[in-house]
Order: C-alpha cells, then sequence, then structure tokens
C-alpha cells in the first residue's frame, strides 16, 4: 500500500504566507461595498465569478508565473507597479464618489477587475506562490492555496451578514475607509515594485 506522506508544518506556513498576503478579511468589506446595489443573486453571482477567475489565474501563476513574466519581458516590479496604478485608481474613485460610466461593466466586471485580480490575486500573491513553488515544490503551495481560495469564496459569499450589522450609513462609511485602503494598498505596491 503505497503511503503519501504530508508535512503539515510546511503546509500551515505556506497556508499563512498566502493568507497574510490574499488579505481575505479585508476583501470582504470592499466586495460588500463594491456590490452594494446587488441583489442577493447577483451578489453571490459575482463571488461565484472572482472565485473562479481568481482560481483560475493563481493555477496558472503558479505552474507557469516565471515562464509567463518571462515571456511578455516583464518582471515581478514592472507587476506590482501595474497592479499598484489600478488599484490607485479605484481607490480614488471610491473616496471621492467618482461615477464613470459602467453600464458595459455590471455584470461581470467587478467580480474580475478589482475582485478576482489584483485584490485576492494581486503582485503579492503571485510573487508568493511563485516563491513557494521554488522552496516546497508544486503540492504543498496547491493545496495552500486552494485553501485560501475557499476560505475567500465562503467569506464573499456571506457578505450579507455584514450589510445586516452595518447598515447603509455604517456601510457608507466603510465604503470611504475601505476607499483610503485601497489607495494605501496601491501606493505599496507600486513603491514595493520600484525599489525591487
Amino acid at each position: 500500500m503505497l503511503e503519501l506522506s504530508f508535512d503539515w508544518s510546511t503546509f500551515i506556513k505556506a497556508f499563512l504566507a498566502i493568507f497574510v498576503i490574499m488579505d481575505t478579511l479585508g476583501n470582504v468589506p470592499i466586495f460588500m461595498v463594491f456590490t452594494e446595489k446587488y441583489t442577493k443573486k447577483h451578489r453571490a453571482k459575482s463571488a461565484n465569478e472572482a472565485f473562479y477567475v481568481a482560481t483560475l489565474i493563481l493555477l496558472l501563476f503558479l505552474f507557469f508565473g516565471m515562464g509567463i513574466l518571462n515571456l511578455f519581458n516583464i518582471s515581478l516590479s514592472d507587476f506590482k507597479i501595474g497592479g499598484g496604478i489600478l488599484i490607485i485608481l479605484i481607490g480614488l474613485k471610491i473616496c471621492l464618489g467618482i461615477h464613470l460610466k459602467e453600464e458595459r461593466a455590471k455584470s461581470y466586471a467587478i467580480a474580475i477587475v478589482p475582485m478576482a485580480t489584483p485584490l485576492i490575486v494581486g503582485p503579492g500573491t503571485i510573487t508568493t506562490v511563485i516563491i513557494l513553488v521554488q522552496q516546497y515544490g508544486y503540492f504543498i503551495p496547491l493545496l495552500a492555496a486552494l485553501a485560501n481560495l475557499l476560505f475567500t469564496w465562503f467569506a464573499l459569499r456571506n457578505t450579507e451578514l455584514l450589510f445586516k450589522i452595518f447598515g447603509k450609513q455604517g456601510s457608507d462609511a466603510i465604503s470611504r475607509l475601505m476607499g483610503l485602503i485601497i489607495l494605501a494598498i496601491g501606493v505599496s505596491f507600486i513603491t514595493s515594485g520600484w525599489l525591487g
């Protein structure tokens, strides 16, 4: 009988490394803000779409990360700066209450950009999984990544609880606060990419 050895301590290290960078608990209020006017069914659909796209992106970079970046002659630093600029624009839009033309993007775009990427699977997460693969091989980082993605999906599917707890005014306050945090995340990505 074939026995597969599994190192729990390595798995926990990999899981926590991805968990901290992915910041699911920080992304849930952001998702709540983006889907504030959605029906429950539409919000669930957006959570599913964000999960599917984030999973596809993370698995793609987990297995082929460095090859993809090298193919387009993009460094991880370049990737961080690009993601940072996008996040800053989103943060400004939320903080200043800017309403851009979004008719074509209402259904699925928010689930893909910015939720699936760069917020759930952004430059930091991609960098982390690439490094973990180099350290531990593919199996442990794959399990750790999937566990984090499932946790994120579960959290996004249950944002309704946050609406009930905080109400309309609380949601507006969270929206402005999250806008500032998103701005800070964008600045940090750009700074990290520039220094890198």
